[in-house]
């Protein structure tokens, strides 16, 4: 037997509230998994935005970046 069906066999047997826990718990993971899946992608693009970026020559030094105040 595959799992899903083991799982709506054990769903089948519950009473009402419990199923509603059940779909809460469903839906947990759900917006869990999409979080990850949603913070892998954004290291990705910026991993990918920023390659190389370490190796190109820059026109600023870091006395360009202090701010001064007169």
């Amino acid at each position: 037997m595959r799992l899903e069906e083991i799982i709506l066999k054990h769903l089948q047997e519950l009473p009402g509230p419990e199923k509603a826990e059940v779909l809460n718990f469903i839906e947990y993971l759900q917006a869990k998994t999409e979080k990850k899946d949603r913070s892998d992608w954004a290291t990705f693009s910026l991993s990918s935005a920023m390659r190389d970026m370490g190796a190109e020559d820059t026109p600023y030094s870091l006395d360009d970046l202090k701010e001064s105040f007169s």
